[in-house]
């Protein structure tokens, strides 16, 4: 029986992250383009944009959750948007993604932040069923995003 890890990445992992970072991608309707995927991540490990965690069933990855930094003006704090939650067809049924939310969650109150805050389709009830699993709460007040179009 393999055993599960859940450990913080490291720029060492880019190559393993870019692969699950583009499977996740491809989940949610994109082309795969796994160099594409490598470069996005790389310019958020170079600049400190975001902390990564990576799940292995003993050496095969399979699954990754991207945190980013962000601050509450009202109040007055540090929070983190848990934008990316990806578990491979290995890794489901696992418990593997709750593993990522609680690796989250034990980063953020390590470094003091206030809150983490995600969001996922309406339709990806699943997702929403983990989240709710975990003591994640469901927010209905704010709601509206402006999407930028493209030139």
């Amino acid at each position: 029986m393999s055993t599960i890890h859940i450990r913080q990445a490291v720029l060492a992992d880019i190559d393993t992250l870019s692969v699950l970072f583009d499977g996740y991608r491809q989940f949610y309707g994109r082309e795969s383009d796994v160099e594409a995927a490598k470069e996005f991540l790389l310019d958020r490990f170079n600049h400190g944009e975001s902390v990564m965690f990576i799940a292995h069933e003993g050496s095969d990855p399979i699954g990754l959750a991207q945190l980013y930094p962000s601050f509450s003006s009202v109040s007055l704090g540090r929070i983190y948007i848990l934008n990316d939650l990806f578990v491979t067809e290995q890794g489901r049924r696992k418990g593997v993604g709750a593993r990522l939310l609680s690796a989250s969650v034990d980063f953020a109150k390590a470094v003091g932040a206030i809150r983490l805050a995600l969001s996922t389709a309406n339709t990806n009830t699943k997702a929403q069923a983990l989240y709710e699993a975990q003591s994640w709460e469901r927010d209905d007040d704010f709601f509206y995003i402006y999407p930028i179009p493209k030139s």
